[in-house]
């Protein structure tokens, strides 16, 4: 190739970052906050780098590992991941190889090979390979250019993905880096509180490092938070996922049984497929690549997929229940929208949601008890990981839990073949810690989903980012309640009304109220429930009447959180009575509860033979749909969102879904016709009924007729 003579006669210590990166990686100009990245690790300094996902994080090390000549030894906790990037880097004419347990051993004792002979500029690796006797060693022969370590929050017990073999990576780098003039590490992720940026930074033994935390706003991103029952779900997704527009798409299930099912009725009308851990090598690697290449439109997953797709087009990523913790959703939605284009998520939860995520969490953490039988059996002496499960007295599924979290927490060391050995004592405390953090953790999406102020500032607070948490991101449902998709707002009633006018006057002359205190403090008349409380809360905040900030205290050493509750400007204006608009959330919208027809299955997944179908009414039938039909439809959707944002409605309220494709399908030419349509009266024809024909005629090529038949 000709980048690779390029690479072998250029000194490539004398460009310049720009001069690399058009030499090599075929750009004009960085991506923000690229640039200062790449001078600092090439001039050797220990970096950290939290940047979303779809920003540029791999270019930071590679272009510097490029720079800085040798061998860059990259460590990476997925085989889909290290594979996606060793092939873009061999596309570019660099000489990359990688180490995993999906190759064999011949790929890997070449790799090994190349690696000594110094003709390779990037070993990828999975990290249990550090715990191959003699691998470490091997690698230590050769100086670094620098030491990647991706996904780097998977470090870090605090982390959302934390791995036991991560955690020990710290214990080999002091024999890689080659003092007195050390490799530089650099560790990179896209998702990171401040606790887990600190313990990245302890457990690799970094020395002085330069961090580089970059905003985690993502400004095409609208994010829906809505309630929806557990059976209402599937069909939901089906009629969101219709629409071809939406699509390409991730859905993100709480199981594997819910992945395959999704992905059984989704592949009924569109290209989808499921993708979890339970299935074969083969079959996740044939999902992942035909979704890559576009052949798929649709992945259901669980958490196991997603890690370094770079996908960009991907539209629309909806969770059907509720993630554990909030690092989790941040990463998942940043698949969306990679390439800038608008991009929706949709995340569904509903009570039932906390019921199972407290499953996974005893299922996770097992009881103290178990894991001190287990320690008990230990030694200094090594004992087969077999043996010790034939005699722990717990089923396999406990014995394995329980060792794996003493692992993770020192109280047993576990070789690459098996073997088991006495660890520290100390484990108990870590581990009480580490529960005690996981739960709160689903707290936090909890109060999430409850929250009445904006979803982007409120991820964005979440990572510590003050400065820019303060902006409203003007797409989600909170802030833009009239372009919401899948909830449902409606106004307030007068009774409500009334309500609001007494939260006012209770905010009147103090700086704050407690929210439990402010509805306790109603008319006995006005209580409403803790659910409609919130909406109504929600409601005057979107309106700029109120504003929500979370605190706590702590009380007999018990951390008590709640929210204060204060009046804005506008709130201390506002007269008792006056018109405002407060639009409360009111579950999800009525179109989106029932399937449609369900089109005959072919013998292997695949688009319909006539894509309109997809976005037929569930009493039409699907054979009428023409594209014809399917392009009236998309001007109509068109027509629609302009109409509802002029009269700040939802978009329901022009046109239910139903009706929109009513009328694509039967195309009237005069009001009579229109009338006929279910959904629509004399009313709707009123308002928007001449803007409706006119499209319709548009399609036809003809003159509108706008005058009903029984006019004389």
């Amino acid at each position: 190739m000709q980048i690779y003579a390029l690479l072998s006669t250029v000194d490539l210590s004398s460009n310049t970052p720009a001069e690399l990166l058009q030499a090599i990686f075929g750009f004009t100009t960085f991506r923000p906050g690229q640039e200062p990245v790449c001078r600092a690790a090439i001039a050797g300094r220990d970096l950290l780098l939290v940047m979303p996902t779809g920003a540029g994080k791999s270019l930071c090390y590679q272009l510097p590992a490029i720079a800085r000549g040798g061998t860059a030894l990259v460590v990476s906790p997925l085989i889909s991941l290290m594979e996606d990037q060793a092939a873009k880097l061999s596309a570019l004419g660099l000489r990359v190889a990688r180490i995993h347990s999906g190759l064999d051993r011949a790929d890997a004792r070449k790799a090994c090979a190349d690696y000594l002979n110094g003709s390779l500029q990037f070993l990828f690796i999975a990290p249990e390979r550090l715990r191959v006797n003699g691998f470490p060693e091997m690698l230590a022969k050769r100086k670094l250019a620098l030491i990647a370590i991706d996904e780097a929050h998977c470090i870090s017990q605090w982390g959302h993905d934390f791995r036991p073999d991560y955690r020990t990576l710290g214990q080999y780098l002091p024999a890689l880096r080659d003092a007195p003039d050390p490799a530089p590490i650099f560790a990179l992720t896209a998702t990171a509180t401040s606790a887990v940026q600190k313990d990245i930074v302890a457990q690799l033994g970094m020395t002085n490092p330069l961090a580089f935390i970059h905003g985690f706003r993502r400004e095409n991103l609208a994010i829906e938070v809505v309630e929806v029952p557990v059976p209402e779900r599937a069909p939901a997704i089906f009629k969101l996922l219709s629409d071809p527009a939406r699509r390409p798409a991730i859905v993100y299930a709480v199981s594997r049984k819910q992945s395959e099912s999704l992905a059984g009725d989704l592949s009924r009308a569109m290209p989808a497929a499921a993708y979890h851990a339970g299935l074969d090598p083969v079959t996740r690697e044939r999902v992942q690549t035909a979704f890559q290449a576009g052949e798929l439109e649709v992945v259901v997953a669980t958490i196991a997929f997603g890690m370094g797709i770079d996908k960009p087009n991907i539209r629309t990523v909806v969770h059907a229940g509720l993630p554990g913790a909030l690092e989790n959703y941040y990463q998942e939605i940043g698949r969306a929208g990679r390439d800038g284009a608008p991009s929706r998520t949709f995340l569904m939860h509903s009570y039932a949601d906390q019921r199972t995520q407290d499953f996974f969490l005893n299922r996770d953490y097992p009881p103290v008890e178990h894991l001190t039988r287990v320690f008990a059996m230990l030694s200094a002496h090594p004992q087969p990981v077999e043996d010790l499960r034939a005699k722990a007295e717990l089923d396999e599924e406990a014995f394995d839990k329980a060792l794996e979290k003493l692992q993770i927490h020192q109280g047993a060391h576990v070789d690459f073949g098996g073997s088991v050995t006495l660890g520290r004592s100390g484990w108990k405390n870590t581990y009480s810690i580490q529960m005690q953090v996981r739960a709160e953790q689903l707290d936090k999406v909890v109060r999430f989903t409850e929250s009445c102020q904006c979803r982007m500032s409120a991820l964005v607070r979440h990572f510590g980012d003050s400065e820019d948490a303060g902006r409203p991101c003007g797409k989600c449902d909170v802030c833009d309640p009239a372009g919401a998709i899948l909830r449902q707002f409606r106004r307030v009633t007068a009774a409500e009304l009334r309500i609001a006018d007494q939260i006012v006057d209770e905010l009147c002359g103090v700086d704050h109220k407690a929210a439990g205190t402010l509805q306790k403090g109603l008319d006995l008349v006005s209580r409403l429930s803790r659910k409609e409380f919130d909406g109504l809360l929600a409601a005057m905040v979107q309106a700029g009447l109120i504003e929500i900030e979370e605190d706590e205290f702590e009380k007999n050493g018990e951390i008590i959180r709640f929210r204060k509750v204060r009046l804005t400007r506008a709130g201390h204006d506002r007269r008792p009575g006056a018109s405002f608009a407060l639009l409360m959330g009111d579950g999800i919208v009525e179109e989106f509860r029932s399937l449609p027809a369900t089109p005959t299955r072919s013998k292997r997944p695949g688009p319909p033979a006539n894509r309109a179908a997809a976005n037929a009414p569930s009493d039409a039938p699907l054979a009428v749909a023409t594209p014809e039909s399917e392009h009236l439809a998309v001007r109509l959707r068109e027509w629609r969102i302009v109409e509802a944002k002029r009269l700040g409605v939802p978009a329901y309220v022009v046109l239910h879904d139903r009706t929109l494709n009513a009328i694509a399908l039967t195309r009237p030419a005069h009001p009579d016709q229109l009338l006929a349509i279910d959904g629509i009266g004399p009313a709707k024809v009123e308002k928007f009924g001449a803007a409706i024909l006119q499209l319709c005629a548009a399609e036809l090529g003809t003159t509108p007729n706008l005058e009903s038949r029984d006019q004389p």
